[in-house]
């Protein structure tokens, strides 16, 4: 299944763009994707940063380069910082799906990774327990191995109900508190919601909106570079 229908639901990140859009809480069925397989490259001995996610991070839809790791690559280079952004990304992932990736993720052995899950179980209405416990074991996982985490936030359409949707959002507040972690509130603001920057699906970035995807993202990840040199 698509993994963002988060385009619609601006009235909780203050992005603006219609609020009367809804979204079906049964959306289609995606085929699955195939496993991301992390290459190493020996000769590349820059510290890497794992895009670790479902269709945002994949890049659905837009042309290869055009994703916002991609677009972070980029920003990270034009910076003067010589990291490698790998893009694990897998469409239609949920957090259990992110959770089974872990050995893989852990063995390419990220210096940080931005980790963007959850869209799926609440576009499914998956307990959000559930949810927070992946989460959790995710984040445990990544910082006994002393990677660094940045967590994006997440929410849902309107439609899915108030008293859902703010136990949805508050798993990455409560998560970011207990495990003193960086979050990025809404990975979409200034995406979601605009439609000449959002694909005909009306869920997924264009590359332009990738872009700002990117440099909402760099907002929060530069400051944890500093410790690396340039």
């Amino acid at each position: 299944m698509p993994a963002l229908v988060l385009a619609v639901a601006l009235a909780a990140c203050g992005g603006g763009g219609n609020h009367e859009q809804t979204a079906d809480p049964n959306p289609p069925q995606q085929q699955p994707a195939a496993p991301v397989k992390v290459v190493q490259d020996k000769t590349d001995t820059r510290p890497i940063i794992a895009a670790f996610g479902d269709s945002l991070s994949a890049g659905l839809g837009v042309e290869p380069g055009k994703s916002y790791p991609d677009d972070v690559q980029r920003l990270i280079d034009a910076a003067g910082y010589h990291f490698k952004v790998v893009n694990l990304g897998v469409s239609g992932d949920t957090s259990t799906d992110g959770l089974e990736r872990m050995p893989e993720v852990l063995a390419s052995h990220p210096a940080v990774v931005i980790l963007e899950f959850g869209a799926n179980d609440g576009l499914r209405g998956l307990p959000v327990a559930s949810t927070q416990k992946n989460l959790a074991d995710m984040v445990e996982a990544f910082q006994k191995a002393r990677v660094a985490i940045l967590l994006a936030g997440m929410t849902l359409p309107r439609n899915y109900g108030p008293e859902y949707i703010k136990s949805f959002e508050q798993v990455y507040v409560d998560l970011a508190t207990k495990y003193k972690l960086v979050r990025i509130p809404f990975l979409l603001e200034g995406v979601g919601g605009h439609p000449d920057l959002t694909q005909p699906d009306g869920l997924h970035p264009t590359a332009e909106g990738a872009a700002i995807v990117a440099a909402n993202v760099m907002k929060y990840l530069q400051p944890m570079l500093g410790k690396y040199t340039r």
